[in-house]
């Protein structure tokens, strides 16, 4: 079983579309499949699962667009917040755009039991991560110890809704070597089995991590 999931829940606004609603309308009905992938986790033993939430690029779009996928995140990390997780939002503070609502959330907090790790990637840019490190040098450091997101580990299985096969910039260090496992359906049309599939695809990968 991976110990480190990461989730891009992806065709929030395709899936809007088909239903003849606005494309911001999507990302609302992508809340409730984030708290059924909590839930699965938690029983499967999961150590740790990222969330890909917004990134700094996303904020390009539409104002209405980049309130309701702000208001989604908040919304998803806040619901978490009611159950029994270690929390922690990685994710550029100094722009308008992070949400103050979750500051509290940007060192790991402890919810409840803490029985898993969920991170929330927050107006997040992978030049931003990578710069970091350079902007805060250490001798003691390796470059990956030393990038914002050093606190999320290495990401074992990345699992993409919405049929895509692209990273799109998710955690450039910690996704070097992951597996990746793509999702025809839209992210709100979650089903269990596309998380079930996803960790039988794993179990049948040959994991080397280059050795």
């Amino acid at each position: 079983m991976p110990k480190h999931i990461a989730i891009i829940p992806d065709g929030n606004r395709r899936w809007a579309l088909a239903r003849r609603l606005e494309k911001h309308e999507g990302y609302k009905y992508g809340i409730i499949p984030g708290l059924e992938v909590y839930d699965i986790c938690v029983k499967a033993g999961i150590d740790e699962v990222t969330f890909f939430g917004f990134t700094q690029d996303n904020t390009k779009r539409p104002q209405v667009q980049r309130k309701a996928f702000v208001d989604a995140c908040i919304k998803s990390v806040q619901e978490i917040a009611k159950r029994d997780a270690k929390i922690l939002v990685v994710g550029n503070t100094d722009s308008d755009i992070f949400p103050e609502e979750l500051l509290e959330y940007t060192k790991k907090t402890k919810v409840g039991e803490g029985k898993i790790k969920i991170n929330f990637l927050i107006n997040y840019g992978w030049n931003w991560d990578l710069k970091y490190a350079f902007d805060n040098p250490s001798d003691n450091k390796k470059l990956e110890e030393n990038i914002a997101s050093a606190d999320i580990p290495r990401i074992d299985l990345l699992i993409r809704w919405g049929g895509r096969s692209r990273l799109s910039g998710m955690l450039p260090i910690q996704t070097v070597y992951s597996d990746i496992y793509v999702v025809d359906e839209m992210w709100p049309d979650f089903k269990p089995e596309n998380l079930y599939n996803a960790l039988e695809f794993y179990q049948d990968q040959d994991i080397t991590l280059g050795g």
